[in-house]
């Protein structure tokens, strides 16, 4: 592995360019036009085949290799956030109200790291490595569009990698490794609830049916979902975010609006808790005389490594990293990723890189107007995708 560390070493300074200039330069959502052009462009001059507008704005890039052989896909996500950056970096924003506080941009320059150090040895590669550079991940979501548009097709991939930067587990130290050997992060899933009642003034309740006292009654007992139907050992999370209703101090609304999420490790468990989130709104509606009308949308699913092939992927970190700099995730997040339906169509592994340094004032968790990532782990990164592509495609067996 040292001539794969010697190589990514050798363009950190290429890397720390491209990703400055990707946080320069976000966009958001489905809509990344001007970062999908800027890496095509870069994958091309490495003399990929290069394919674009996968189910949207999605690119993807094959590195066919000298002998014949199975597909890795190396995933990387482009999107910004809808967030005003407050770093003071020298290289921030220049899209106002919209930054990279989630790693995106270091996220996109590893990736294009690992297809230059790949390109270079595709004479080693039995099989081709396929780069999926996919917008939306913080919303509404790329990766399914860009499978149905055939991203995981001709040639079809046999495995997949992907990793995320940054302090999602706080504890981890600067350039290590952490992987799981199963569920990493959970489903993401919505409700949307309108709790209708009977206006009317609110000194004369009786006459009313207030979806207020409902709402609040709903609210409450929701949460005895998961602290008394749930078994305790089985990560959920049921939040109602938003309550709107009401327009006046004396006034009685005729309805009022739930928003929350629903967050699990499970599939079975998703099923669950939308048939007993309707029932308890069911049941305490028609307790109140009131009516209800209810949406659950499944979400992101939960994100689940393959546990060979996670263990192959942490063998060879240990040789990038260095065995103490390898760790379990001690942990499943709550958090999502849309990384799950990459997952769920071919086996593979999501890893996370600890990029974040507390002398350097890179304190701030994902999704803050003044998070930040340390530069000088980018080279780790490019290298432990280029590694694990070699091991898989050149060097493994059987």
């Amino acid at each position: 592995m040292e001539p794969i560390k010697k190589e990514a070493r050798g363009i950190q300074k290429q890397l720390v360019k491209w990703r400055r200039y990707l946080h320069q330069h976000p966009e958001t959502g489905a809509e990344v036009p001007e970062t999908a052009a800027f890496v095509a462009r870069r994958l091309r001059a490495m003399g990929l085949e290069v394919r674009t507008g996968v189910g949207g704005h999605g690119v993807v890039a094959t590195l066919r290799g000298k002998k014949p052989g199975k597909t890795l896909a190396i995933r990387s996500d482009m999107d910004g956030l809808l967030v005003r950056e407050e770093t003071g970096l020298a290289f921030a924003s220049k899209n106002e109200g919209r930054m990279h506080a989630c790693g995106h941009d270091a996220h996109m320059a590893m990736t294009l790291g690992a297809a230059q150090v790949l390109s270079r040895h595709r004479g080693e590669l039995a099989g081709n490595v396929k780069f999926l550079f996919q917008p939306a991940e913080e919303g509404p979501g790329g990766a399914k569009p860009m499978i149905r548009d055939g991203a995981l097709k001709n040639p079809k991939v046999d495995a997949v990698i992907g990793m995320h930067i940054g302090t999602i587990w706080t504890e981890a130290k600067l350039g290590q490794v952490y992987v799981s050997h199963g569920p990493m992060l959970a489903a993401m899933d919505r409700i949307d609830v309108k709790i209708k009642g009977k206006g009317g003034h609110g000194a004369a309740p009786h006459r009313a049916v207030d979806p207020v006292s409902m709402a609040c009654q709903v609210v409450t007992a929701l949460q005895t979902i998961v602290s008394r139907e749930v078994n305790p050992v089985e990560p959920t999370v049921v939040t109602i975010g938003k309550i709107a209703g009401g327009s006046a101090y004396n006034v009685i609304p005729g309805e009022v609006a739930l928003e929350g999420t629903v967050r699990v490790l499970k599939q079975e468990l998703r099923e669950f808790l939308n048939r007993r989130i309707e029932g308890i709104i069911r049941g305490v509606t028609a307790a109140m005389r009131g009516e209800y009308e209810y949406r659950y949308t499944y979400g992101y699913p939960p994100v689940t490594n393959d546990a060979r092939f996670t263990e192959e992927f942490a063998e060879v970190a240990r040789e990038i990293v260095g065995p103490r700099n390898v760790k379990e995730i001690p942990e499943p997040s709550m958090c999502g990723e849309d990384m799950a339906y990459f997952l769920n169509a071919a086996p593979g592994t999501y890893f996370f890189l600890a990029g974040c340094n507390r002398r350097k004032g890179q304190v701030h968790p994902h999704h803050h107007s003044r998070f930040d990532v340390d530069e000088e782990v980018f080279w780790k990164g490019t290298a432990l995708l280029s590694a694990m592509a070699l091991r898989w495609l050149g060097g493994r067996k059987g």
